[in-house]
């Protein structure tokens, strides 16, 4: 979903994060995104930033400079946002918190005659909840959340469900989420209940769930996951699915990290936006428009190891080569009508009674 990252990759490329355009010094961009959300130039790959700074020089004649800073939860970003005491022209929120800010007039609409490479943007990713008419976002990434677990541990006869997550055989080496909304979600989807449902009493079932599960748990965790997975502390966690292949990636010799999606569960996507407080907002499009276009799509959705719903990507035959079958089908699954099943189980905004219902609760589950 985002991810959510604790890493603050912080990128200033030049000085003044908050000013406006420079007067005879070019124009400055001010981008505010998750954690390793963006090809950086790392290990030879493709700089985002710096291209984007020499593209627009040589297209427009003029000079720009991006500064690039990170936040590690939409909730972080929000708080920054509404605050009123900073500027940024272009932001990365993940779905519900997209919704929350057009409706409390913190986004602005945008001009899609600066954003032609919109259209590339598969049509299952139109009108969705958080953006029905499509004026505000213009979606990045995506992904479902899934189970990882570790084959040499888990028996293949346990796997399918979210029920993994709460089998005793694994007592001491379960993961679960360390945020209320995602861990209530693996109760919620178990139980065949709506996640989105304001009836205290399906809340309480998913709380009883939570406890049930409680003595299974080793940790409680968000990024933590990736060491504890892939060192072998750990033998079965929910996460994201573009994160499995990072873990993958990093597994000890004596682990065999799987995945698998259960048969409902959440999905989401991250967008990018441009915020009410914005100081450039035609150069934000332009921006918007260039992280759209091939080449910095393909190097972006390499390098977060997400999926992305530009079909300059996900139909690009060296893009699908690089993957591979096996990485392409995880990213990937044939999910039918994504549009129907996003808006049917992907997790929506809480009213304020909801929100404060569901953190006690989770209190009480973290306290026990």
């Amino acid at each position: 979903m985002k991810r959510i990252a604790a890493i603050m990759m912080v990128l200033v490329l030049a000085a003044g994060v908050f000013a406006g355009c420079g007067s005879g010094k070019g124009l400055t961009l001010n981008v505010y995104n998750w954690g390793e959300y963006i090809s950086d130039g790392s290990e030879g790959s493709f700089n985002t930033i710096r291209e984007f700074e020499k593209w627009y020089e040589e297209t427009y004649g003029q000079k720009v400079t991006v500064n690039y800073s990170t936040f590690a939860s939409n909730e972080d970003m929000y708080s920054k946002i509404a605050s009123g005491a900073v500027s940024y022209d272009v932001i990365v929120p993940s779905d519900y918190m997209i919704a929350r800010m057009a409706q409390e007039g913190l986004l602005l609409p945008l001009d899609f005659n600066n954003i032609p490479n919109y259209s590339q943007i598969s049509d299952a990713f139109r009108g969705l909840y958080y953006d029905p008419e499509n004026l505000y976002s213009v979606p990045y990434t995506y992904g479902i959340v899934g189970i990882i677990y570790d084959a040499n541990v888990v028996d293949e006869a346990d796997i399918g469900g979210w029920e993994l997550l709460w089998n005793e055989k694994y007592s001491g080496r379960i993961l679960q989420f360390n945020n209320p909304r995602d861990a209530f979600g693996t109760a919620m989807y178990k139980l065949g209940i709506d996640v989105n449902t304001t009836d205290k009493t399906a809340w309480d079932q998913a709380y009883q769930e939570m406890l049930a599960q409680r003595p299974l748990v080793y940790s409680y965790v968000m990024d933590e996951i990736f060491n504890m997975m892939e060192s072998g502390e750990a033998a079965v966690g929910a996460y994201y699915a573009g994160d499995y292949f990072t873990m993958v990636d990093a597994q000890a010799d004596n682990v065999d990290l799987q995945f698998y999606y259960p048969a409902e569960t959440n999905f989401y996507v991250d967008a990018m936006c441009i915020p009410s407080c914005a100081k450039n907002k035609e150069l934000a499009e332009i921006f918007i428009n260039y992280m759209l276009s091939e080449e910095p799509a393909i190097a972006n959705a390499e390098y977060t190891y997400y999926a992305s719903p530009n079909s300059a990507v996900y139909e690009n035959p060296d893009y699908i080569e690089e993957m591979g079958e096996d990485t392409m089908a995880v990213l990937y699954p044939d999910l039918g009508d994504f549009s129907q099943q996003y808006n049917r189980l992907a997790f929506r905004n809480m009213d304020a009674d909801m929100l404060s219902y569901m953190t006690t609760l989770w209190e009480n589950v973290k306290i026990n």
